[in-house]
């Protein structure tokens, strides 16, 4: 099926077969060591992390086009590179905040878990098989129930993993059934043969549209799209926060990169359609998502409601279905990505300090960690878009991309919401800056934290005032799919 196997074939899959290694490493020194010594898993985990994204930056770069290979099951191309790139930062910066959390610090299966699941989110960014799709989406979501609800002492974490993997297997089976639909339709699992075997077969568009609808469902509670967004408040409050961290970044990001892959390879011919369904889910997700974040008094559920508006905006870039509007979904998620993993590593460093997620006891914070402030400040101004930070910069792009594809009226409407979101996020500035604080002792920060809260503040500055190499990144995985 595959024929030889090429170096260039192994260099396609090197950050898999890297994961991999880690994978194995940290599995045997889990059995190796003592209990008191495997707090080092942890370390172990982000250096092998570390390394990863080091090989696959300087020896997985794709060509301009991109290529099939593996008999066509995975896309070696820009768009897969990119997030291949994003999946390995986010895991990495979640696995430096997990450090000191004791119910995983000392837990190995939870570092297997974390880079299982890691693997997963590369193999969904370059499958370009309906076969590999489902696989690499299970090796993604399976790992992620265990973790949501891995506090087994914790009656909201082991609900948030039970409601996960429940809302999660109902989904699922409905994708699989559009997506085996696709495939009787098609007569191929490739999806870049998809759209020529279902014009060859004459399927009528409104078949095919109730079959798209079907693997909306799938996709769109990978990443909380209402109407499918009623798991995430939960999970993401009830399950560890770095965990949460890794869900809202790294695994809707990963949802996102096959949206985009798949409706424009497979759906060509019913582009107005699937555009439209996207376009009102942009709509009730940014609307909703807003809406309800105003009266949270949890940060994680204030911050789960902000990740739905969220993904809301940056499904304006896919509704747009176009060269630029792939760029801006891309170089939104890049933007979002770090910005989140900072936002969540202050809710992370306060949680270990006062043992508590309630907005209100964020009071005074600028007094007792002025540094922890300026961190939220920039990232909560970073997520309501404002400049020059890197969530303007992803704002503008995807606002940009839908007034281009005439979409007016959706650009319009995510505009008012910005404007919403920014009432909430500076109701919580408010707390931090200007309330009295309830206990005057410092709030410390362990190194680990330090630095990767320094890391995605600097990448939320940059993204925000250097365009280039983001940009140009972010326009080649576009260019690979038109």
């Amino acid at each position: 099926m595959f024929g030889s196997v090429t170096p260039e074939m192994l260099l396609a899959i090197l950050p898999e077969i890297s994961l991999l290694v880690v994978v194995a490493v940290v599995f045997i020194t889990d059995l190796l060591l003592a209990e008191r010594s495997r707090g080092a898993l942890a370390g172990i985990t982000a250096a092998g992390l570390a390394v990863t994204l080091a090989l696959t930056i300087i020896f997985a770069v794709p060509g301009a086009e991109g290529e099939l290979m593996w008999g066509g099951m995975l896309r070696h191309d820009w768009l897969a590179f990119v997030f291949k790139l994003l999946f390995l930062v986010a895991a990495l910066l979640t696995t430096l905040f997990t450090i000191g959390w004791k119910p995983i610090w000392h837990k190995g299966e939870f570092y297997v878990l974390l880079l299982t699941s890691t693997i997963g989110m590369t193999l969904m960014a370059a499958s370009a098989d309906l076969i590999m799709l489902f696989l690499s989406i299970e090796t993604t979501s399976i790992p992620l129930y265990v973790m949501a609800g891995f506090m087994t002492r914790d009656d909201k974490s082991t609900e948030a993993g039970f409601k996960y993997l429940l809302f999660g297997a109902v989904t699922t089976g409905v994708m699989l059934y559009g997506l085996s639909l696709l495939y009787g339709f098609a007569g191929t699992t490739n999806l870049y043969e998809m759209a020529a075997g279902i014009s060859a077969a004459g399927i009528p568009g409104p078949v095919l549209v109730g079959t798209v609808v079907l693997i909306l469902l799938g996709f769109g509670f990978k990443v909380a799209l209402v109407p499918l967004h009623f798991w995430a408040p939960d999970v993401y409050e009830g399950a560890p926060t770095p965990v949460t961290a890794f869900l809202s970044t790294a695994s809707k990001a990963a949802g996102f990169a096959v949206l985009a892959r798949v409706m424009l390879a497979a759906f060509p011919s019913i582009l107005t359609d699937w555009q439209a369904i996207i376009a009102i889910g942009a709509a009730l997700s940014m609307t909703l998502g807003n809406v309800v974040a105003l009266t949270q008094r949890n940060i994680k559920r204030l911050l789960a409601y902000s990740s739905i508006a969220h993904a809301g905006y940056a499904l304006l870039g896919v509704a747009a279905a176009s060269e630029l509007g792939v760029t801006s979904m891309v170089y939104y998620f890049l933007a979002y990505t770090v910005t989140q993993m900072a936002a969540f590593g202050v809710v992370i460093i306060v949680w270990h300090k006062i043992g508590s997620d309630e907005i209100a006891d964020y009071a005074g914070l600028s007094r007792r960690s002025p540094m922890l402030a300026l961190a939220m400040l920039l990232s909560f101004l970073s997520l309501a878009g404002v400049p020059p930070l890197g969530g303007f910069i992803a704002k503008i792009l995807v606002f940009a991309a839908a007034v281009d594809s005439g979409l007016v009226w959706l650009a319009f409407l995510g505009v008012l919401n910005s404007i919403v979101g920014l009432y909430y996020y500076l109701i919580v500035l408010k707390v931090v800056y200007l309330s009295a604080p309830k206990d005057e002792q410092p709030v410390p920060v362990a190194r680990p934290h330090a630095a990767a809260l320094l890391v995605s503040i600097l990448l939320v500055l940059i993204l925000g005032i250097l365009l280039s190499p983001w940009y140009g990144w972010a326009a080649a995985s576009a260019a690979g799919l038109f």
